[in-house]
């Protein structure tokens, strides 16, 4: 998703989770100007003055020249500073968090730095505004479908769906699963929310759609605190209680039920069908096949070619910030896992589409599904020559301010999937 190697790299020295605790906009103060002032530093490219106000846990994985990589990444991908637009305080415990609205030239961020018991810098991370007061339209007016809220998974870990229901026959029903960072239900980005365009889309074709809030969204604390937690417990095992909830459903064939991932979700799709054997087929959107540290080299090259000349990133100091960004165990994990060999493993029909424009998971990714399942009467493979990694259409080289465009996943790509899903066997 959009520029996510660099919110990770800011995000890896996220100390404290804070949600639900916000106290509201807030006046000057001490917490605010310490805030601010370090900023101001971060902006005047003291990294080793901000450096020495960092706490053991953070000073632990990030040093000022790592930082100022990454600020200097942020200026190429944002453009220039221009000013605060609002702020907010929030408490937990002994840490004092300040939230400053920001403006920069090409985009709205937010900033937030955290403060220990002893006033040191115990977080500190660079992410989008909630909104662009992007407001959830009311599903359109269609008598071909409804919508109804949902639980999935059972215990400490359940999870707020939505469950698209055809109003006629059901063809399938598919779930829809996130791809990398702490998506919602909707896997919105900026203005864009391509899992609602697809349900919404697939709903009006005939196909059931259920999506659901991602664990790392929902329980931001508690997911952090999972020991050498791994893409399991990322994503795994909640989609295969999102398609167990299909099946239960009584106006749906437990025989029809798929999975539709997108990005890392399509990277681990076979996991899922493999951890869950009644999974009747997959639809896989944008999976990489390579090894995550080449796929995120890749990405960091090429938006370093974005960046205006005289301005070069460090892209080892930027792979090896990002690789700080989650447990060893993390990346252990995924790069034990073949995702070629796997879905290759697997005897269920598969869909696996790819947008040509898509700079974030190339055509290089899909040459490992072609090889690994060439020749599979029960695998359709298809690219899309407009559209880059929402599936969406735009013209040139893709970036990451395309995303923060509005619009739809194409109404082909929806097509496809639909018809796909009615006739797999």
């Amino acid at each position: 998703m959009i520029g996510r190697w660099l919110a990770r790299a800011l995000g890896v020295i996220v100390a404290v989770a804070l949600a639900g605790s916000t106290i509201g906009r807030a006046q000057d103060g001490p917490a605010v100007e310490h805030a601010k002032r370090l900023f101001d530093l971060l902006e005047q490219q003291k990294f080793e003055d901000v450096a020495k106000e960092f706490n053991g846990q953070v000073a632990a994985v990030m040093s000022a020249s790592q930082l100022a990589e990454v600020w200097k990444a942020l200026h190429q991908q944002f453009g220039g500073f221009r000013g605060f637009i609002d702020q907010q305080v929030r408490k937990q415990g002994a840490v004092t968090a300040v939230v400053l609205g920001c403006t920069f030239e090409k985009s709205e961020l937010n900033a937030l730095l955290a403060f220990d018991g002893d006033d040191k810098i115990a977080g500190l991370r660079i992410m989008p505004r909630p909104a662009q007061k992007r407001e959830t339209p009311a599903p359109p007016a269609s008598s071909r479908f409804t919508e109804e809220s949902v639980t999935i998974g059972s215990g400490e870990w359940t999870l707020p769906g939505t469950l698209s229901m055809p109003t006629g026959a059901i063809a399938a029903a598919v779930v829809l699963v996130h791809g990398s960072g702490p998506q919602d239900r909707d896997e919105a980005i900026g203005p864009n929310a391509p899992f609602r365009d697809l349900a919404w889309g697939l709903a009006n074709r005939g196909i059931a759609v259920l999506r659901y809030e991602k664990r790392t969204r929902r329980y931001p604390e508690r997911a952090a605190a999972i020991r050498n937690v791994t893409v399991r417990e990322e994503t795994i095992e909640d989609a295969v209680a999102a398609a167990a909830l299909l099946r239960a459903h009584d106006r749906i064939d437990a025989k029809r039920v798929f999975v539709l991932g997108h990005s890392l979700g399509g990277t681990v799709a076979p996991r899922i069908a493999a951890a869950d054997k009644t999974v009747a087929g997959l639809v896989i959107m944008a999976g990489a096949t390579r090894p995550f540290a080449q796929v995120a080299r890749e990405q960091i090259a090429y938006l370093a070619s974005l960046a205006p000349a005289g301005a070069p990133i460090d892209q080892q100091a930027a792979l090896q910030t990002l690789l700080e960004a989650a447990p060893t165990s993390y990346w252990a994990d995924l790069d034990a896992y073949d995702p070629p060999k796997a879905a290759a493993a697997l005897a269920i029909p598969m869909l696996i589409l790819q947008g040509e424009r898509d700079y974030q998971v190339t055509l290089d990714d899909l040459q490992g599904w072609r090889r690994a399942l060439d020749g599979r009467a029960s695998v359709t493979i298809k690219t899309y020559p407009a559209l880059n990694h929402l599936f969406m259409a735009g013209e040139g080289r893709s970036t990451p301010s395309e995303y923060e465009r509005a619009g739809h996943v194409a109404d082909a790509v929806i097509d496809d999937i639909g018809a796909w899903l009615a006739r797999a066997r």
